[in-house]
């Protein structure tokens, strides 16, 4: 079985993985270092040191300490050795963020910037680098430094560029803490908001940079209409952001509490805490350590004022639900040992077309961003099967192939492919593997249809489009019958599908099915080929004319929907192996190996309700009963 990677930062001067808050003082906020309060910053870092915190993400706001382009504040240096030694005293980290020009909702440039590139003006690049060594000189030698960012979200600030561009500035400013004496960790604080993870081609890219930095860290706010998908978005960027091949560290997640109950703050917490523990992250900052009720007159919060609760206390220091969440995630990570645990190996993955990041001419935005919703439902289809899948990357170069060692690929509304890749799945499938492929004619007029090669040797059809046209669905509900046995699904079952989408998007692929290579496992309302198997060597080709995984990722309120049962049949016929698997699909499990040997299973509802579960293990252990709280989750160690 394949595995799924899980690097991490832990080593042995500090076996706790990094689980913190991004610090402002509730005393002055980006001003802090210039109204900086000693016993203030203190009575902040002890409540979160009280709830089992131990790092704090910091920032040198710019236009404080660089007021001129060759000078350092040297009152806010000082500052901010008192707040290392503050950490110190609790056995407490930090990691400083040199870069500080945007901030909750408002950019503010160094004085003397004047208009400047920050990415190409040689004179503005060379004064940020001689900035980050500087302020690694002074304080690198100390305790309480965890690692360095060189930004804070910098995309926002600084705007996007050409990728070769943006890596070579980014090749300097790591460089610079180099040359500082820094020798601890080293990212970007870019937000991880490359094309690989958005579908924007922002410049930003983790593949380009990814040689450069120790790890990778999302920040994630997005807003979504579908719970279920809310609740995952973390865990599916921190796959996606494996692709750089470094650890990925949950650089910023939260939320204010002026847009949720405090019990909906709580369960947000928890839900994005354990969905990314078995994404492969191995670090949790939240944002942020307080809130700012004291600052409303002061920008960004006066005219940003949701921004002065993404406190995990309040203004007077008081635990708020997600503190109350990260206590116990602390407790719980700490019975894990994460420097030694791997994912538990898989059978299935999910494969990213290479159209996502390769810049191949012509390719748009529009389409980049198909890629990764459609993937990105695929990936909670399979969650809620239990099929704990990975991420198979087409490769951007047309060299090596699609990997083998998987049962099962899926390959979601799938319009864009490279000719070397339509081979490679014959091969996979003749080698016994199960290939599923959905079809999507795209969101774009541009060439509209599948970019697919040798259709009728791969899946026994013939397709059955008029040149310039789709073939658009109609119906409100897309409903297949079964017409013949498979996995889970007996025949004369259905599965139902809300229909969404663009007019380009909303479409099916008309077939014909030559009878004497392929099975039409199901059909639609009409009588229309829906599912069409082809066998190949020891496996199959399964094809899917309708885009289930696109109407789903265009609908809101949608999940679980009925891809998860079509997923779980096509396990059943691949004998995917599920170490560990629950029936209902609102309770998902994935699981952990440990460095001794036992195995962690984290298991999350998505019921509003108290919910009773059966644990079902593939190794034959005797099933165990458990119960889980509304939005609840457990983590159950096992032999």
């Amino acid at each position: 079985m394949p595995s799924r990677p899980m690097p991490t930062l832990l080593d042995g001067a500090d076996t706790r993985p990094w689980l913190g808050a991004n610090f402002w003082s509730r005393q002055g906020g980006p001003r802090m270092w210039s109204r900086y309060d000693p016993d203030v910053v203190r009575e902040e870092l002890a409540v979160l040191h009280d709830h089992g915190l131990n790092l704090t993400r910091s920032f040198f706001y710019w236009p404080d300490f660089m007021p001129t382009p060759d000078t350092i504040d040297e009152s806010c240096c000082a500052n901010y050795q008192d707040f290392l030694n503050a950490h110190a005293e609790l056995d407490m980290r930090t990691i400083p963020t040199f870069l500080v020009g945007h901030m909750s909702g408002e950019n503010w440039d160094p004085a003397w910037r004047h208009g400047r590139d920050i990415y190409s003006d040689v004179w503005m690049v060379g004064r940020q680098a001689w900035y980050v060594r500087e302020l690694t000189r002074r304080f690198h030698n100390h305790c309480a430094v965890a690692g360095w960012l060189i930004s804070n979200e910098i995309p926002i600030y600084g705007g996007e560029g050409a990728e070769e561009t943006i890596t070579s500035w980014a090749l300097l400013m790591v460089d610079a803490v180099r040359a500082g004496g820094g020798d601890q960790p080293v990212s970007l604080g870019d937000g991880l908001w490359g094309v690989e993870t958005t579908g924007h081609d922002s410049g930003f890219s983790s593949i380009a940079y990814g040689p450069l930095v120790d790890f990778v860290g999302p920040h994630v706010y997005r807003m979504e209409h579908d719970r279920v998908r809310q609740h995952l978005k973390a865990a599916f960027i921190c796959e996606l952001g494996g692709v750089a091949n470094k650890p990925v560290i949950m650089e910023e997640f939260g939320l204010s509490s002026d847009f949720v109950s405090p019990e909906g703050s709580g369960s947000y917490y928890r839900q994005l805490l354990h969905a990314t523990l078995t994404a492969g992250a191995s670090g949790w900052i939240a944002w942020n350590n307080t809130d700012y009720d004291n600052l409303r007159d002061q920008r960004p919060y006066s005219h940003h004022p949701f921004e002065q609760h993404f406190g995990i206390t309040d203004c007077q220091g008081r635990p708020k639900p997600p503190l109350r969440e990260l206590e116990t995630f602390s407790k719980e990570l700490a019975e894990l040992e994460l420097g030694r645990a791997q994912r538990a190996e898989t059978d299935t993955a999910i494969v990213i077309p290479s159209y996502l990041t390769a810049r191949y001419p012509f390719t748009t935005d529009v389409e980049r961003r198909v890629i990764v919703d459609v993937s990105e439902q695929a990936y909670l289809a399979a969650r809620e099967a239990d099929l704990a899948p990975g991420l198979a990357h087409e490769p951007r170069d047309g060299h090596g192939g699609i990997p083998d060692g998987y049962r099962l690929y899926l390959l979601p509304s799938v319009k864009q492919l490279t000719a070397p890749s339509w081979l490679r799945l014959e091969e996979l499938a003749d080698a016994g593997a199960t290939v599923y492929v959905s079809y999507c004619a795209g969101e774009t007029d541009s060439q509209r249809g599948p970019w697919w090669n040798r259709v009728t040797r791969l899946f026994g059809v013939s397709p059955q489009l008029t040149y310039g046209l789709n073939d658009p669905v109609t119906e409100d509900v897309v409903e297949l019958t079964m017409t013949t046995e498979l996995g889970s699904l007996s025949a004369g079952s259905t599965l139902t599908f809300k229909a969404s989408g663009n007019v380009e998007a909303r479409a099916y692929l008309p077939v014909t099915v030559d009878e004497s290579l392929a099975t039409v496992l199901a059909r639609d309302a009409a009588g229309r080929p829906a599912l069409v198997e082809r066998r190949h060597g020891q496996g199959r080709m399964v094809l899917c004319t309708y885009p289930l995984e696109y109407f789903a990722a265009r609908l809101g309120n949608v999940n679980p929907e009925d891809t998860w049962r079509l997923y779980d049949a096509l396990a059943v016929v691949a004998r995917v192996r599920r170490p560990v698997h629950v029936a209902d699909p609102r309770v998902m499990v994935d699981s952990l190996v440990l460095g001794d040997g036992d195995a962690v299973d984290v298991v999350i509802s998505q019921h509003d309700e108290p919910v009773d579960v059966l644990l079902e293990y593939a190794d034959g252990s005797e099933p165990r009963r458990i119960e889980l709280e509304p939005l609840g989750t457990r983590i159950i160690r096992r032999r």
